[in-house]
């Protein structure tokens, strides 16, 4: 199996290919749609700004062809930002349209009225996943108990409009929100596994997994 990292100019994609390595995940870093349009499955990664990684997408051609991979039933797996940018729309600096897989929004932590108590934002360090309306089993995080700390940095996270298609949650503050996703050949994190040891990468070694045996996520 061939798995292309989403080169859009604003991650650092070599954590994301080293924890691929170490699993045996055959994969290379691209910029151009029809590399990734030949892959088998894809890594959506990110760090940064929203509608700068937008606008990128959109002028390397990326956006259509992702959409276009999607529609095809191979597997993207999204993380971070490469998670947020699934969605419909970002209040990130404005409203800004994302690549709309995911029916929902991207909104920011607010602490301002939780009795007066401040948390950091952005969100930075060790977190627990929790169990939500999904099992588990058969999904990236089937090597993973509820309660296993993944690591986050992050000052917004995603609101499905669905909540069927969260697969976890997490809690910062005051705040529950939405930590992973899966619907169909998509599945996405706002932890980043590549930088969450020995659990995070159990999830790439399901991955590998998951596509050596059913080719996709949509099964």
């Amino acid at each position: 199996m061939r798995v292309s990292i989403i080169d859009y100019k604003t991650s650092n994609l070599h954590s994301v290919k080293a924890a691929c390595e170490e699993v045996g995940i055959t994969s290379r870093i691209t910029s151009k749609p029809d590399e990734l349009l030949s892959s088998d499955a894809a890594i959506l990664p990110g760090v940064g700004s929203f509608s700068r990684a937008m606008e990128n997408l959109r002028k390397l051609g990326l956006e259509e062809a992702i959409l276009n991979f999607v529609s095809s039933g191979k597997s993207l797996f999204g993380v971070c930002l490469g998670q947020q940018l699934l969605f419909e729309q970002s209040e990130e600096f404005g409203t800004h349209k994302g690549l709309s897989l995911i029916r929902g929004k991207v909104k920011k932590f607010d602490f301002s009225n939780e009795n007066n108590q401040k948390y950091p934002v952005p969100q930075i360090g060790w977190n627990k996943i929790m169990h939500h309306n999904q099992n588990w089993k058969d999904t990236f995080l089937d090597n993973c108990r509820e309660g296993s700390y993944m690591y986050f940095v992050h000052s917004y996270y995603v609101e499905p409009e669905d909540e069927a298609v969260i697969l976890s949650t997490s809690v910062y503050g005051n705040q529950q929100y939405c930590s992973s996703i899966k619907k169909e050949n998509i599945f996405a994190t706002q932890f980043h596994p590549e930088k969450s040891g020995h659990k995070g990468l159990e999830i790439y070694r399901s991955f590998k997994n998951y596509l050596n045996i059913n080719g996709s996520m949509n099964v």
